[in-house]
């Protein structure tokens, strides 16, 4: 049975409504991870005037740049949703809306993911060692696959 026969038959809801619940739900994810991802770029954005930087080995810096550069992408990709709306409204165009919405969310995560992953390697080879950044890092992103890809997938299998 497809999803909007099941929505009609179980939830009562028109394929309009069933859109505009997704986008509901989306925008409520996507207020969780926003306010994570922005307070993260903030951070990163501001190591570059503290007066340690400049001692960064080259692994450091480029760790660094990386996971900047996610970071940054992370929020342009989670915040994407938010802007199309503004420009679509009232274009009748909320199936779009939230199709593409939902793939930038999935691209967002993956990004996060990068950005929590570096930031935490970074932190953990400047204040420990390489190998304890390696460790943690590495931890972090079993961590993150697991949690967020193995998981849901899993349950995704064997749900009806």
């Amino acid at each position: 049975m497809n999803d909007d026969v099941w929505n009609e038959n179980v939830r009562g809801e028109t394929p309009i409504e069933r859109l505009d619940r997704n986008w509901s739900f989306l925008l409520q994810e996507m207020r969780v991870i926003q306010t994570g991802i922005q307070l993260l770029t903030g951070f990163l954005l501001t190591l570059p005037f503290q007066s340690r930087f400049t001692g960064l080995s080259d692994r450091d810096l480029t760790i660094y740049l990386v996971t900047l550069t996610a970071s940054a992408l992370a929020t342009v990709f989670l915040v994407t949703p938010v802007a199309m709306h503004r420009v679509l409204f009232r274009r009748h165009a909320i199936a779009s809306v939230v199709r593409w919405a939902n793939r930038l969310a999935v691209a967002g995560l993956v990004l996060l993911g990068v950005a929590v992953i570096g930031v935490v390697t970074l932190i953990f080879d400047v204040v420990v060692d390489e190998t304890a950044g390696l460790v943690v890092g590495v931890a972090v992103a079993v961590a993150a696959i697991a949690l967020w890809a193995v998981l849901p997938l899993s349950i995704r299998r064997h749900t009806p």
